[in-house]
């Protein structure tokens, strides 16, 4: 009798040790899990920089007009009313901002007063 008690101990004990080694949710389960972890978080490290940039954008944008005109110079190509435009051919820029600032800038017609200086009387 002390024998098969001895047999269903160690019985129970090899199961016991079997899911905690290889059954489910066991050694194997989470060494797997823990390197998808280790993935996951390598494909997230850029994402986490990427969302530190824009949320550093966002304050700026809403603290600052610097960063408002800023913008608006890089991405739409604003010129400020007390400043001038060139263009010199050959210079190599988007063509969206050629054409924005194409509108803002229209040559003198001769004969006719310029519209920034006063008409004569």
């Amino acid at each position: 009798m002390h024998r098969w008690l001895v047999m269903a101990l160690v019985g129970i004990l090899g199961f016991l040790q079997y899911q905690l080694w290889l059954g489910n949710g066991g050694w194997q389960d989470l060494q797997r899990v823990e390197r998808r972890v280790v993935v996951q978080d390598e494909a997230n490290a850029p994402m986490r920089e990427r969302n530190a940039r824009l949320a550093a954008e966002v304050t700026d944008l809403k603290t600052g007009l610097d960063a408002i005109e800023e913008r608006a110079r890089s991405d739409m190509g604003m010129v400020r009313s007390d400043e001038q435009f060139f263009w010199v051919p050959g210079v190599a820029i988007q063509n969206e901002l050629i054409g924005l600032n194409a509108a803002l800038v229209t040559p003198p017609t001769p004969g006719l007063p310029n519209a920034d200086e006063p008409a004569d009387e």
